[in-house]
Formats: structure tokens, sequence, C-alpha cells
């Protein structure tokens, strides 16, 4: 089995980045969730409530990341900037502290979006600690939903569109990890596993949501994805695809590194 895709989302719920390595720090790949948008309550914003945060695509720039859209002009950021202020964000069940990065960006998003929407990002010396039921105290994520990594087994993904009878792009279940070489579901008996010189926890199944459903290409809904999982993934009136992991250590993921259950 192979590592076969690393992917990073800089901007919680906008699209991803395509990595051949990645360092992997206290919080996950570096830079993962380290951005997201916010409503006027402080709440996260997702492609649930505004798929067309699917259509921005982030890159890595010198000076930090830098924005697409598309009909409207690129926006750049760096890696901290910010305005100064500090907000109170909610992101689930959790609550952190974050910083404002500034009215430029909040204007780019809002106005792309229609909804006014504020950008923000954790800073280095804000911990928001992983959920205690899976996960040690030393735990820790950006603003991923809970967990540091996300593994799909490719053989998965292509099981669910025979079932389908269509094609599915992996982009639609957000993975940070991609594994070929497995049986379709075999991520589901790992308790650990091993990729290249890193060690994970397997934590808990993902359970999915509408995104699943949002074109990555349209930024719109057009597959009932999750009707199809429901009727072979569901338990507990919750669908299950992947699994989500935590890292035993900081260190580097490299495309083809090879990828073995420990436990």
């Amino acid at each position: 089995m192979l590592l076969s895709e690393i992917w990073c989302y800089p901007v919680k719920s906008c699209a991803g980045i395509p990595l051949e390595r990645a360092k992997v720090g206290p919080r996950g790949i570096h830079l993962d969730r380290h951005w997201m948008l916010i409503n006027q309550d402080g709440r996260f914003v997702s492609q649930r409530q505004l798929p067309r945060m699917a259509l921005i695509r982030p890159r890595f720039v010198e000076e930090g990341l830098r924005l697409e859209a598309p009909g409207i002009s690129a926006l750049e950021i760096g890696e901290d900037a910010h305005c100064g202020r500090t907000v109170s964000v909610q992101v689930w069940r959790d609550r952190c502290a974050a910083m404002e990065v500034g009215d430029a960006a909040n204007a780019w998003f809002s106005s792309l979006l229609g909804e006014t929407v504020r950008l923000v990002f954790l800073p280095a010396g804000e911990r928001r600690t992983v959920d205690q039921d899976c996960a040690s105290a030393t735990d820790e994520v950006g603003f991923a939903d809970g967990f540091p990594f996300l593994l799909i087994g490719r053989a998965s993904l292509d099981d669910l569109a025979g079932r389908m009878g269509c094609a599915l792009d992996i982009r639609r279940f957000r993975p940070n990890l991609v594994v070929t070489g497995s049986a379709p579901y075999a991520e589901d008996t790992w308790s650990r596993v091993r990729i290249g010189g890193l060690s994970f926890r397997v934590a808990k199944p993902c359970s999915r949501c509408a995104v699943t459903t949002v074109n990555p290409d349209l930024g719109e809904r057009d597959l009932d994805t999750l009707g199809a999982l429901r009727t072979y993934r569901q338990r507990e009136n919750r669908v299950y695809f992947g699994q989500n992991l935590i890292h035993d250590a900081a260190g580097e993921l490299v495309a083809g590194d090879p990828v073995a259950p420990t436990g």
C-alpha cells in the first residue's frame, strides 16, 4: 500500500492544494485549515451553507497565500497577516480565539459569496485540542472539523463510484491522505497505521455531510452521494466514509510513502 495523494486545505471548506510532500507539525499538515471564514456570530461557515466556497482556489506563494475565484481579482494574504482584532470563534461545539485578517479580505470573500463573512486564522499561541473522547490532552488541531487528518482508501471511493454508476472525484470527500493498494474499506479495520516515517492513531470513522454532494468544479450540489452511502454505510443515523487520524509526532509525508497498518 502506498500514500498516493496528499491534500492541504489552507482555508476551511475552500478548495484544496495537492502536495508532493508535506511538513507535519502539532496541528497536522502545515497550514491545513489555518484560515477560516466566520459569520457575524463568530461561527464557521462552510460549503454546507455556501457551496460556492468550492470555487475559491488557494495556492501557496512566497508571501503566504494567493486566492483565486471566478469573476474577481485574486487576493493575497500573508501567513500571519492580521489587523490586530481578536475574535472568539466557534467550530461545532468548540470555542477558541482567532485573529481577524482584515477588512480587505473580509470584503473580498463577502463580495464573492454574497454573505457577510470574516476571514480569521488560528495564531501560534492558541491551542485547539482534539476531542478528548478520542485523543490525549496534548493532541491539537487547526480549524478542521475535529481531527488533524482524514484518510480515504482509493478502493473505497472506487467501490462507491461503482455502486452509483458514475465517476467520483476524490475532492468531494476532502481527504488529507489517499491510500492505494488496499481493499475497499480496509481502513475501517485499522487502529494504528504507519505512513512513511510517521505513525498515526485511527481515532474514529468520519461522519459525512452535504459537502460530499457539491461538485468541486461548479460550486453547486449535483450528486446524492449521501443517499448512496446511506444504503450501506449508515449506522445510528450517521453516514461514515473515511477515517480520522491523529499523528504521534511531527515530521514529513511524501507522496509514494509506504503505508502499513500496525494495529
